[in-house]
């Protein structure tokens, strides 16, 4: 089952809804913790230190302090304002600030965060790590940096995205035993597309698996568009149609790929990829207006995407395309494709996710630690996987072939994005695992892991 997401508005709706419930909330939540923390203990006799804010969360801080007391352990719990006495603690809980935070911390808050993030053994944030937003993932001054995150009800997306993986370490849910049906967000999950994941009929031939047209490649470009292409051919298109504007007679690495001009390409066309490496000359803006109105399933990325940007009737024209559209930002395309500034679109990538979805009637992936995919529909998810080995240059290119292949082979739109962003991560995570990562991951080495990736789970999934 895929792990809800609750942004804080979701989660007020929440706690006014069980206000009456029965243990309350707050005891649960207490109750939780203090058995989480039992586990991270692992029988040490030390005393657990406890910081209890003023509000929700300090509530639940103490909570957790009288039930562990009754357990048997040595607890020392400290209330706002109170000296903070020096000692050796097996675990440190952080019940400072809550979700409801909403300025800097700052003097002697700021200075307590400090001397929680000093301390070498473990750290558990109750809900959310202490200064860090639970909407956005942002560092409200300073924050926290928890070993473990017990976070109650449902997962926040601040966690997971931003800033969060940074400071959250181990993520834990504590659903305190209540339902969370129709919600908009979760987690990304395999069960995002499981359904797809059938494997091939012996009696089948390339044209069963469609036909990519990936569209790019300017002068000195020509990398971007080989790699989507590349990747698209691996992932299992059938075939693949690589239309450069500079042309070149063959791709010597993959010589599979079969160069056209970039109309024809598109005629032959069960899905595109626009943009890769496509620069912004006018040769460019012509190729994206006829692909613009091609009547197949089509992603636009890196280049076209700015050119979307400077040209509204046109952007107008592509969020009026019957086939289904995608877009894979980073985030300074996609605040030009908003008007505003990269750091906007990092304040809240959630809204901004959501935001582009709704311009372009598009299926939407915000790059980034924690991708964010959005849906027309308002459903929106979060991608855990990957690792900073994916900030280099060409992994966006891959990332579009991989969502291509999966489009041309007949995925529906939001399953191809969304299996596409989780193997584009899980190929980064099992190079790292092996010892060849994060550092100097090149774009190209995630293509043979992705393929192993996929044909994994189809023949687990058969």
């Amino acid at each position: 089952m895929s792990t809800a997401l609750l942004r804080s508005a979701d989660l007020r709706d929440l706690e006014i809804r069980y206000a009456d419930a029965r243990p309350p909330l707050m005891e649960r939540a207490g109750r939780a913790a203090a058995e989480f923390a039992r586990q991270l203990l692992k029988g040490s006799r030390a005393p657990v230190l406890i910081l209890a804010g003023p509000g929700n969360n300090g509530g639940d801080a103490r909570v957790m302090a009288r039930v562990l007391q009754q357990r048997g352990i040595a607890v020392v719990l400290v209330g706002p304002g109170e000296t903070v006495p020096t000692g050796n603690y097996s675990l440190v809980v952080d019940g400072l600030f809550g979700i409801g935070l909403a300025r800097p911390l700052e003097g002697a808050w700021a200075e307590l965060v400090a001397r929680i993030n000093a301390f070498a053994g473990p750290v558990l944030a109750l809900d959310i790590p202490s200064g860090l937003d639970g909407d956005t993932g942002c560092v409200l001054g300073v924050a926290v940096r928890a070993t473990h995150t017990l976070s109650f009800i449902g997962g926040k997306p601040g966690l997971y995205t931003l800033d969060g993986p940074d400071h959250c370490g181990e993520v834990r849910i504590a659903n305190l035993d209540l339902p969370l049906d129709g919600l908009p967000g979760t987690l990304l999950s395999i069960d995002d597309f499981r359904h797809y994941l059938i494997p091939r009929p012996r009696n089948s031939h390339k044209g069963s698996y469609g036909s990519l047209a990936v569209i790019g490649g300017a002068a000195g470009m020509s990398g971007a568009a080989l790699l989507a292409g590349r990747a698209g051919l691996k992932l299992g298109a059938g075939r693949v149609f690589v239309g450069l504007l500079q042309t070149l007679a063959v791709d010597p690495l993959q010589p599979e790929l079969m160069q056209r001009s970039p109309d024809n390409a598109l005629a032959h066309a069960t899905a595109a990829v626009v943009g890769p490496g496509m620069g912004a000359s006018d040769a460019a803006l012509d190729i994206l207006r006829r692909a613009a109105s091609a009547d197949c399933p089509s992603l636009f990325d890196a280049d076209a995407l700015n050119l979307l940007a400077a040209h509204p009737v046109l952007a107008t024209r592509v969020a009026r395309r019957e086939a289904p559209t995608l877009i894979t930002p980073h985030p300074a395309e996609a605040g030009r494709l908003l008007g505003t500034a990269t750091a906007a679109v990092q304040a809240d990538r959630v809204a901004a996710a959501l935001q582009l979805a709704q311009r372009f009637k598009a299926h939407v992936a915000l790059k980034g630690c924690g991708t964010v995919v959005a849906h027309p529909d308002g459903r929106w998810r979060i991608n855990t996987g990957g690792n900073p080995g994916l900030a280099s240059g060409g992994t966006g290119d891959v990332l579009s072939g991989f969502v291509g292949a999966l489009l041309a082979q007949g995925w529906p739109a939001a399953a191809a994005l969304s299996a596409a962003v989780h193997l584009h991560g899980a190929a980064a995570d099992a190079l790292a695992a092996q010892g060849d990562g994060p550092i100097g991951i090149a774009a190209g080495e995630l293509i043979p892991a992705a393929r192993t990736l996929l044909n994994r789970l189809i023949a687990a999934n058969a």
